[in-house]
């Protein structure tokens, strides 16, 4: 499906890039890992990856860096094309808003929504010359629902999916196309689901299916829009999300 294709996947030592770089890896891509002082578990995944015959190479770059994302780019640039990109670099904060200080802002939209402006302007001047390409965003379900106390994450996703949109349009004439998932309360390390009853996570998190979902899950939806099965999407919001957000 994506054979002798090559991504870049940020934020991939663990979580949902983790779960991606192996998908990504399965479907035949070799897959760039990029992690910010995360170098033993990014080296631990793409020795993983490797084991089971794929090909994965780790790259460290923090994103809120403008010359540390310049960098990476051009060493993944001097060593070939580079036909996708998975924008998953992300942080959150819970605080009520009153509390939340300018520090607490920009540290949250520098890494959910600059990193993603920077990384995918290097990538989109690369694509352009080529002539396509393929970008996955990973916005959230709370950039559409809000919540309390998250006022800061909620408000950089609900911009992933306003900079998605319109860089489908602008793009799609250059064979490029920009896609995002929102993924709703998914089990990783910004999760604790060990005290989230399947009744809590009904009534609480408001998800019909009452249950969090897996990386895997959301790993899945982005490989779709990556892929050529996606053809005919651009600018889409994908939502594995257990029926959190149901809207258009």
């Amino acid at each position: 499906m994506l054979e002798g294709k090559v991504a870049l996947v940020t934020g991939a030592a663990t979580g949902i890039g983790r779960a991606t770089v192996i998908a990504l890896a399965n479907a035949g891509t070799s897959v760039w890992v990029n992690h910010h002082g995360q170098a033993e578990l990014a080296q631990q995944l793409c020795e993983s990856v490797d084991a089971f015959g794929g090909m994965a190479r780790s790259v460290e770059a923090d994103v809120t860096s403008p010359s540390a994302v310049a960098g990476m780019f051009e060493r993944i640039l001097a060593d070939g094309p580079l036909d996708l990109l998975v924008n998953n670099a992300g942080i959150i904060l819970e605080k009520p808003f009153l509390d939340t200080s300018e520090q607490d802002w920009s540290r949250v939209f520098d890494v959910d929504l600059h990193g993603v402006y920077r990384c995918t302007q290097h990538a989109l001047r690369h694509m352009r010359s080529r002539g396509g390409g393929s970008i996955v965003n990973v916005a959230s379900d709370l950039g559409f629902l809000g919540r309390s106390d998250y006022a800061a994450y909620c408000t950089a996703k609900a911009g992933v999916i306003g900079l998605t949109r319109s860089l489908a349009r602008e793009f799609a004439a250059d064979g490029i196309r920009v896609n995002a998932v929102a993924p709703g309360p998914i089990a990783t390390a910004m999760v604790s689901p060990e005290h989230m009853s399947n009744e809590w996570m009904a009534k609480e998190l408001d998800i019909p299916m009452a249950r969090l979902g897996t990386p895997d899950e959301v790993a899945a939806a982005i490989l779709f829009l990556l892929s050529p099965h996606a053809s005919y999407f651009t600018g889409q919001i994908l939502g594995p999300n257990g029926g959190s957000w149901m809207g258009a």
